[in-house]
């Protein structure tokens, strides 16, 4: 599926709105190699699981803001119309961080080369795509509620950003899906970092707000490792994560559009970054998912080969039920 910019409206639109839920974008304007041509730092893959249709999405948007620029998100749709938040909020967050990120001053460094000013502008450079994200992803919430004809009492998704602007690099989470940091160590290996929490309602500040806000937190019989939110006086709708965009039946009861948002100074030693849905992460560890990027001979084929992984591991580890979607970025940072 492709998409086109208008840099008047600052829009990001699908050229093909059919069931084609990844988009990879480059701008040429801004993202050139050395003799004009485009340079592969990365690859999205998604794969459909067992339970209807795939309703994760996934955008890697080279030439994001600056030359090296780099927007990329997985976003894991859920319940009756997840597939359209999910791709909701693929097609319109990009345009409007970089429409907010606009619209506020430049901050420059002043001459003289000194350590304490340099992190006072990577403080400011943060802080300002820190606002741009609270602000940028409760509108998209917001957009998404006044969307009259369609549901979303119940159906909503999760949100994993990451941006890279130059050495920066500034992650916005949303619920349970999860970025993970491939870094060379001194003794020449590759370490799993990782750069987020999974927003989930065990962890127990999560399930604090949304019980001091009437909802409540608690696991079925049938599945006890895993805790879910549910109305005070129903037993519904069972959301397992504690942030999402949608599932508006939840938002007076403790679930938020909020993101948690963080910030890394990439160094020579981040080698990639890899995003994905928890249809991977629920049955590939982040240091396996590190050893697979490190076994993969092939950079445009590494989130292929994170997704097939993550299907075998779906067969072996729980062979008698139907496999969530699977969907997976990789982004080369140098």
């Amino acid at each position: 599926m492709g998409i086109c910019i208008s840099t008047a409206s600052f829009e990001i639109h699908a050229i093909d709105y059919g069931h084609e839920n990844l988009v990879h974008y480059e701008d040429n304007n801004n993202n050139n190699g050395a003799n004009g041509n485009q340079q592969v730092i990365g690859s999205v893959y998604s794969q459909q699981g067992g339970k209807g249709l795939n309703q994760d999405s996934a955008i890697l948007y080279q030439g994001y803001g600056v030359e090296n620029g780099v927007f990329s998100g997985v976003f894991d749709g859920h319940g009756e119309n997840g597939q359209i938040v999910s791709k909701l909020v693929m097609n319109k967050l990009p345009s409007l961080l970089l429409k907010h990120i606009l619209s506020l001053p430049k901050i420059t460094s002043p001459k003289q080369n000194v350590k304490e000013v340099d992190e006072s502008v990577k403080n400011k450079n943060f802080n300002k795509w820190k606002e741009a994200c609270l602000s940028s992803f409760k509108v998209v919430d917001k957009d998404i509620k006044s969307l009259e004809k369609l549901d979303f009492s119940c159906s909503g998704t999760t949100a994993v950003v990451a941006i890279r602007q130059d050495d920066d690099l500034i992650i916005a989470n949303l619920g349970d899906s999860r970025a993970v940091l491939g870094r060379k160590t001194d003794e020449g290996t590759i370490e799993a970092v990782q750069l987020t929490t999974d927003l989930k309602p065990s962890l127990p500040s999560e399930a604090e707000r949304i019980r001091n806000c009437g909802g409540r937190v608690l696991a079925l019989e049938k599945e006890a490792h895993i805790q879910r939110v549910w109305l005070p006086y129903e037993d519904a709708p069972g959301l397992a994560m504690s942030r999402a965009f949608g599932d508006f039946m939840l938002k007076n009861y403790g679930i938020i559009s909020r993101p948690d948002v963080s910030y890394h100074h990439l160094s020579p030693n981040d080698q990639f970054l890899v995003l994905a849905s928890d249809g991977v992460w629920d049955v590939l560890s982040n240091d396996q998912v590190v050893s697979i990027v490190c076994s993969t001979n092939d950079g445009s084929t590494v989130a292929k080969a994170l997704v097939e992984a993550s299907i075998d591991a779906w067969k072996m580890k729980f062979p008698n039920s139907k496999r969530d979607d699977s969907t997976a970025i990789c982004l080369f940072l140098q």
